[in-house]
């Protein structure tokens, strides 16, 4: 207990510079005089609120028009930061390591331009220190422009909005970028299928027009590259949608209960033949198809709040001989979470992840069982450090050869 109590006390004495794999924009609730609960049920997880200021373009409802925009105030810039102690353990060959990591930094700035056009940017900027590899050659993180985004909201009031750029596709049925877990992700997002380099979990380059309704219902739909960050590699456009209804009141985030079914199409080339445009596009060869199909809900009781995903993911196989076959997969998620104490400064999570590749690949199958707890420092105007404990147990693999590590955490989580 002396020692657990020592490391505490280190690591809230430690400079809080580095990322969070996760996003919030403090800066709004500098904007308007909130707390950030009014859009987090604890940051960075939106809230019923928060979802719909999101969707309405980083508009207050009903004060479109209004407010000031990047123009009339100063820009909402916010950081995002993480640092404390990593361990990690690899049951199979007995190694482990421990140590005190400063992860990298996350830039993000977000706001209205004039009424219903609104922009946000994320850029994560490259850092070679203080923190790269052992080696001290390779960067912490590499620079990357995540988002960056023109909204043009409310073309047909609630109904009709459209997001031109790189953005975080609305075929989510959850956001990855806005989960309390900062090492473990939503494994079937980011899984890889041997024949393929589409992650699910990627940004993408396109457009996307989204809407919701007072019935509860909502949808997404876009038309993307496909290819996360990297320029296309086909003629062919990716296309995806994602339809949901919520049943009671609320907007299913912390209150009512939303049901939903997402679906996205794709081609990839096999071969990298053919001509490159000037831009960098490539029209690739021998183009096969895939899809990704699934479902989700988000029930939700009291300060309970419990989200599920499926997905099923196929591609076409990658020859036309007979003893070539379809990749298919399955996978999810489920994660209960609870929120409690004043302003929802104890966030407590369950998570489990599991991917079932086909019986020729299980190899690679995945089953993760991971829990945290975050407690949030600050007072009524930004709740906006946590002291962040997260565990996972990991198993990728079956049988006797499956590798098997825990990874565990203690940091501090900052926005600002």
């Amino acid at each position: 207990m002396k020692k657990i109590s020592i490391v505490l006390l280190v690591l809230i004495a430690l400079p809080l510079v580095a990322p969070a794999p996760v996003r919030a924009i403090p800066a709004f609730a500098r904007k308007y005089g909130f707390n950030c609960m009014m859009c987090h049920t604890a940051y960075p997880k939106l809230n019923d609120w928060g979802q719909r200021y999101r969707d309405n373009g980083y508009q207050l409802p009903g004060q479109e028009g209004r407010e000031k925009t990047l123009f009339d105030s100063p820009t909402p810039i916010a950081l995002r930061t993480s640092t404390g102690l990593n361990g990690w353990n690899w049951r199979n060959h007995g190694g482990s390591t421990i140590g005190f990591d400063l992860m990298g930094l996350d830039l993000l700035a977000a706001g209205v331009m004039h009424k219903n056009v609104s922009v946000l940017l994320i850029y994560t900027p490259r850092l070679d220190e203080p923190t790269s590899d052992w080696r001290g050659t390779d960067p912490l993180q590499p620079g990357a422009l995540e988002s960056a985004s023109v909204i043009f909201s409310n073309i047909i009031p609630g109904a009709l909005n459209l997001r031109i750029g790189r953005f975080e596709p609305a075929v989510h049925p959850f956001s990855s970028k806005r989960s309390y877990y900062l090492l473990e992700p939503y494994e079937v997002y980011g899984f890889v299928t041997p024949l393929h380099s589409f992650v699910f979990d990627d940004n993408q380059i396109g457009v996307e027009a989204t809407g919701h309704f007072r019935c509860g219902f909502k949808y997404g739909a876009g038309i993307v590259n496909g290819t996360g960050p990297t320029p296309d590699n086909n003629r062919f456009k990716d296309l995806y949608a994602n339809v949901s209804q919520t049943i009671g009141a609320g907007d299913g985030q912390s209150a009512g209960q939303r049901i939903g079914a997402f679906v996205y199409y794709g081609m990839q080339p096999l071969m990298a033949g053919g001509p490159t445009s000037p831009t960098g596009e490539i029209a690739g060869m021998d183009d096969r198809y895939f899809y990704r199909v699934g479902g989700s809900a988000s029930l939700n009781w009291r300060t309970l709040n419990l989200q599920a995903v499926y997905l099923y993911g196929f591609n076409e196989k990658e020859a036309d001989e007979p003893h070539y076959a379809d990749y298919t997969f399955n996978g999810g998620f489920a994660e209960l979470d609870y929120a409690g104490l004043y302003n929802n400064r104890l966030v407590a999570s369950a998570l489990y992840n599991w991917v079932r590749p086909p019986e020729w690949d299980e190899e690679r199958g995945i089953n993760a069982y991971s829990s945290l707890v975050r407690y949030y420092f600050g007072d009524w105007s930004a709740v906006n450090v946590a002291l962040h404990g997260e565990y996972t147990f990991r198993v990728v693999g079956k049988g006797d050869r499956a590798d098997k590590e825990s990874l565990y955490s203690l940091l501090m989580d900052f926005g600002f």
